[in-house]
């Protein structure tokens, strides 16, 4: 099989664990790093979760309160 080596690398999980503790293990994060990870993380998905909650917003309006008024 073509991608017989790729399957096997995911499929061979405690191996895939083991090899990122090692890569963990020898990546050193500087003083703010954290700090950058969870921002970058605040500035993705709280747009696209303002975007989920105003989608499900609209939907409950036109079923339930456009007749109201």
């Amino acid at each position: 099989m073509f991608f017989l080596k790729r399957l096997n690398r995911v499929l061979d999980v405690k191996k895939a664990e083991e090899r990122f503790q090692e890569d963990m293990e020898k990546t050193f994060l500087e003083k703010k790093d954290r700090l950058a990870m969870i921002l970058a993380a605040l500035i993705v998905f709280v747009p696209a979760l303002l975007l989920v909650v105003a989608v499900f917003g609209l939907v409950i309006y036109f079923f339930f309160f456009r007749f109201m008024m």
